[in-house]
């Protein structure tokens, strides 16, 4: 990928060698598929603005996102505490200890598809090569935010589904439901147009 695609789709210039690096790693070296990646991790990440995942929720937003960890009073203590929500709302699962253990916070999303919790944590450092507290600040980083999406990517077989150009299976992949489908796959189209 050239520095004039990336910025013909919008996507700051201090992408390219980590987006470059993530390709070349995870075979993701055709059109259809580095117009998917493309699509869903500018879908998932702002267009490449956002790499940590925002926990500052309103009291009501808890409440609808985490109905079984925020009744009204936990919810309304816990509003605009992105720490104190993390732990409360990731705490004993996904690898995580409880919510005492920091591990909520520690490993909330991070990454262009934001990757959460311990285990996940755990199993991308091993694959990559690196220590877990190594791995929660390399994801914050244009390399580790775009090797984290790559690894997921490889982890889940979306080139096979890129290939096919089934926009609407990656994005269940990737996002377990259909959210942000339009977008996705407009994102996929211009970056196919470009590359294609």
């Amino acid at each position: 990928m050239t520095e004039a695609q990336l910025t013909a789709l919008g996507i700051d210039s201090k992408w390219l060698s980590a987006i470059n690096a993530t390709f070349e790693r995870f075979e993701i070296n055709t059109p259809k598929r580095q117009a998917a990646f493309l699509g869903q991790c500018g879908h998932e990440s702002n267009s490449f603005r956002t790499v940590e995942e925002n926990l500052n929720y309103r009291a009501a937003a808890l409440q609808a996102t985490w109905p079984s960890r925020f009744d009204a009073a936990k919810a309304l203590e816990c509003e605009h505490k992105p720490e104190m929500i993390a732990n409360i709302a990731y705490g004993n699962r996904m690898g995580n200890g409880p919510e005492t253990s920091g591990d909520g916070w520690k490993f909330h999303g991070r990454g262009l598809i934001q990757l959460t919790g311990r285990t996940n944590y755990e199993v991308f450092a091993a694959d990559i090569g690196m220590n877990v507290d190594a791995a929660v600040e390399y994801l914050s980083t244009p390399e580790g935010a775009a090797m984290s999406a790559g690894w997921f990517w490889n982890k889940h077989n979306l080139n096979k589904w890129s290939d096919e150009q089934d926009v609407l299976t990656v994005t269940k992949k990737i996002n377990g439901g259909t959210i942000g489908f339009e977008e996705r796959k407009e994102l996929f189209e211009e970056a196919l147009t470009l590359f294609g």
